[in-house]
This record gives structure tokens, sequence and C-alpha cells, in this order.
């Protein structure tokens, strides 16, 4: 590398931009080409940045959208890596190249021990991609995908269409709206599967971290329901995550965290919560886990075996009052 220096950027506080000497890349930024006076083309790293002291980045060979709603500010980059990714208030959602563990991961656990999996909500997912694997299984009748942010489903719909492929399907009911509200709804027919695949725990997603929301869950959830929600990084957000397992057991009988590797979020190490009113992680049905293994890039029997092995410093951290 001839150069690196931080680019002092008026448009956002919080990401950071890094340019790189190359005769053959271009440096754009988030609204299109900037001309830096340099006499070297250049290339754009854009930066997560984590409570100031850690960066995750990716380098960008496009900017595709960026857009500010009533709640959030979307972004679309195409990455030299990765493929396209989706940023969400400069927080990396999920990449073309690295969404298939998140996705896979979040419906497959709890579709294939399921007693009954025909009608699903999934909160937030505005990507497309928990939709996607959800509706993969012909026996599943209806699912509600309700996300609060119609811009996050319109730019995926446009920018990440590789992820999201189930959107014109006949069982997919798409509400854009505030998915904690709906599950307080009293007029539902129950759910045998809830996924709350929403962002992290600021803007509007704040509300999916606390114990009315799943309290509401519990109730909107049939007699052998299944919950599983993303629950953060155990490491860089170990608080979050800890109370977050400690608030479903609380609610729901049975409770496991369960872990995997996802290479474009904070800290690597990815955490999800499984709580139902009575069945087991280990209760796999052998024709849904023989679907899903036919279909999964990741995830397979042993995968989801192996994923609800806890680390000792979270065992200690549950156990302790």
């Amino acid at each position: 590398m001839d150069m690196e220096r931080e680019l002092s950027c008026s448009w956002r506080d919080g990401p950071r931009f890094f340019c790189e000497a190359s005769e053959t890349r271009e440096f754009l930024s988030p609204t299109g080409t900037f001309e830096t006076g340099d006499k070297v083309e250049m290339a754009l790293w854009y930066d997560e940045v984590n409570k100031d002291s850690l960066r995750f980045g990716a380098k960008t060979t496009r900017t595709l959208f960026v857009g500010q709603s009533p709640y959030q500010k979307v972004s679309v980059f195409e990455t030299e890596a990765l493929g396209k990714a989706l940023m969400i208030d400069d927080l990396w959602m999920c990449a073309e190249g690295d969404e298939k563990t998140y996705h896979e991961m979040i419906t497959h656990t709890a579709i294939t021990t399921a007693k009954k999996s025909e009608r699903v909500l999934i909160i937030g997912g505005g990507d497309g991609g928990t939709a996607r694997e959800v509706l993969s299984y012909k026996h599943v009748k209806h699912v509600d995908l309700v996300e609060i942010d119609g811009m996050v489903i319109e730019a995926c719909k446009k920018y990440l269409p590789e992820i999201g492929t189930a959107w014109d399907d006949p069982r997919l009911n798409v509400v854009v709206g505030d998915g904690i509200a709906w599950v307080k709804r009293e007029d539902l027919e129950p759910y045998d599967i809830i996924l709350v695949d929403g962002s992290d725990p600021v803007g509007p997603a704040v509300g999916l971290f606390n114990e009315g929301f799943y309290k509401a869950c519990y109730d909107r959830l049939s007699k052998d329901g299944i919950l599983v929600t993303q629950a953060e990084s155990p490491k860089l957000f170990y608080e979050t995550h800890i109370e977050l397992v400690k608030t479903l057991q609380r609610i729901f009988p049975v409770v496991h965290p369960f872990y995997q590797t996802i290479l474009i979020y904070a800290g690597a190490l990815w955490g999800w919560v499984y709580a139902t009113k009575g069945t087991e992680y280990t209760e796999i049905q052998d024709d849904l886990m023989a679907l899903a293994e036919a279909r999964c890039e990741i995830y397979n029997r042993e995968i989801h075996l192996g994923a609800f092995a806890v680390p000792n410093f979270i065992k200690r951290a549950l156990a302790a009052k």
C-alpha cells in the first residue's frame, strides 16, 4: 500500500472511509464519484465503527443506493469481496457472499424441530432472505412479514434481488408496519413459528429487545410454538446478549442460545436465541432436516447441534443471579 489516510467526511458522523492508492480503482462517495484532487484513482473502504474502538470494513466498488427513511439510513454498496451489501444506519446487515449462514440459522433451527410449521411470522427481515428460506418448504401455508421500513424492502428488491427471491410467492403477506404493535393484536390466528429478524437495538429496533414484546410473541404462538430471535454478538454486545437470554427465560419454559460465525458482522461470532413452549432443539424432524440439507449452503444436522454448544463465559453469566 502506497498511501492510507482517513478522510474528513461531511456526509455522516460515525462511519470511517479510507482511500487506498490504486491504478485501477475509482474513489466513490455515498453520493457518487468524489474528486480528491490527487492524480491517482482511489478505492473506498467503508467501515462499521464499533464503540469508536473497532472497525469492520469492506472495500467497495460502487455505491448503489443511499436513502434516509423516517426511521433510519439505508445504504447498498457493491463490495469487492462479498458482492452487494446492505447497511442500516452504517451497520452491516447482509451481503450476497455472506448471507446464507444468518438466514439459514435463524430459519431452519426452528422449522426442522417444529411439530407444526404452517403459519410463520417474520418480524423485520426486509432483505427477504429469511422469507426465502421459510418458503422453501412446500408445507408452509402462510407467512406474514412485518417490516417497519418500506425503504428497506424496496431497496433490497431493486438492488439485492439475489437475496430476496420469494417476494412474489402467493403465501407471503408483506406488511409495512410496526412488528411490536402487530404481535399485540389479539385477532390474529396463532403462529407456529415467530422469527425476529430485526437490526441492532437502536432506532426502530429498540423495542424488539424488551420483555413486553416477547410476552406478546409468546401469546401469539400456538401451543407448540417456537420463537427464534437474533441476539447480537456475545462478545461485543455481551450485556445485551445475556439480558435477552435471561428475559426469554422468564417467559418461555425452554430457552437455548446458539451461535455461528457471520463474517460481515461485528465480532464475527453471532448469537440467536431459541425459545419454545416445550420443544427441545434436539427434537429434529428427520424429513424436514433432509429437505434443509438438500438445499442449504451451511446448515445441516451437525451444524444445528453444534451451534447450541454454549461458551463457558456465557454459561457462567446465565447461571449468575
